[in-house]
């Protein structure tokens, strides 16, 4: 298109463009373009996630290897620092504080050590799901990928030291006169559901941990608190019985406790029944099936918006 101006030259001016008066939505439809980095849906999430579990699997047992190689003793602090906590706190409730009441020696310092190891599989992965998106932005940035693997990764990896740290944990059992029976075939649906949970807890605090670094500073005194809260060094039952029965069970439900005791249940001999609460497997089923379904699709609904700065 051309037209002459005022002292007879000519300029020439493009055709009106087919897009003109096109939203951004009609033109990326037009031209089958996406948004960079959006969220997909629900079962799309699902489905590229499952197609990166061996990059899941690979990340979890690089960054395990990779945790203590700076130490001398190497991995051997994974066994060691549940091992020095479980000593210190026999030392100040066992020792000093009567925290076994009700217990026998042989029995106490299996249900101490087994308090530990398992409530500190939680904890470390309450701790790393915090940091799983604000502790690797690099990656997060140059990739495209589902977010959710890190957080799921991380916990994979806390799940992959708990079993190295369990070799130690049933040489301990047994060397207090616990031997393997049927009950020990309950560890695995245990650690199952307890992994599940622990998975959810991890998604929702990478979630949160995206947008508040600090929250990783704060993490450390909520989780002590929740270990004093759970039994780990003391029978609530036992300890709680001259206050209304009401703080004891809500105490004995809350997950760490329940995950606590049936792997007590499972692995040492004196440990009965009696002491787990009502609908014990009901109960920690619910709570891995609420919280991993629930962490998952929370964490999912803010896909789009991890590593944004």
């Amino acid at each position: 298109m051309s037209e002459t101006t005022h002292d007879g030259g000519v300029t020439v001016t493009a055709p009106p463009s087919p897009d003109d008066g096109l939203s951004p939505a009609a033109l990326a439809a037009k031209y089958g373009l996406a948004v960079s980095g959006a969220r997909p849906g629900l079962i799309e999430y699902v489905r590229q996630m499952w197609g990166r579990r061996h990059f899941i699997l690979a990340f979890s047992q690089a960054k395990l290897t990779a945790q203590y190689s700076q130490a001398k003793l190497g991995q051997l602090w994974q066994v060691a620092t549940p091992l020095l906590n479980a000593l210190v706190y026999y030392l100040i409730f066992g020792l000093i504080l009567n925290a076994s009441r009700g217990m026998s020696h042989d029995v106490y310092i299996p249900f101490l050590v087994t308090g530990v190891f398992v409530f500190t599989f939680t904890q470390s992965s309450v701790m790393a799901g915090v940091r799983a998106i604000a502790g690797n932005l690099g990656l997060v940035r140059a990739l495209h990928f589902p977010r959710a693997s890190l957080p799921i990764s991380f916990a994979l990896q806390q799940l992959q030291q708990l079993l190295f740290s369990m070799i130690v944990l049933f040489i301990i059992v047994i060397g207090f006169g616990s031997y393997p029976g049927p009950s020990w075939l309950l560890i695995l649906p245990i650690l199952a559901l307890q992994f599940l949970f622990n998975t959810g807890l991890a998604l929702i605090m990478a979630r949160m941990g995206s947008k508040t670094p600090d929250l990783a500073q704060l993490m450390p005194f909520v989780m002590r608190t929740w270990m004093y809260a759970s039994g780990v060094m003391f029978s609530i039952p036992v300890m709680l019985k001259d206050k209304p029965a009401w703080i004891a069970e809500i105490l004995q439900w809350n997950p760490a406790a329940v995950y606590m005791d049936l792997m007590r249940f499972a692995l040492i001999d004196g440990y009965g029944s009696s002491n787990l609460p009502a609908h014990v497997w009901a109960v920690a089923a619910g709570w891995a099936v609420l919280v991993a379904v629930g962490g998952f699709v929370y964490f999912w609904k803010a896909e789009e918006r991890y590593g944004r700065g």
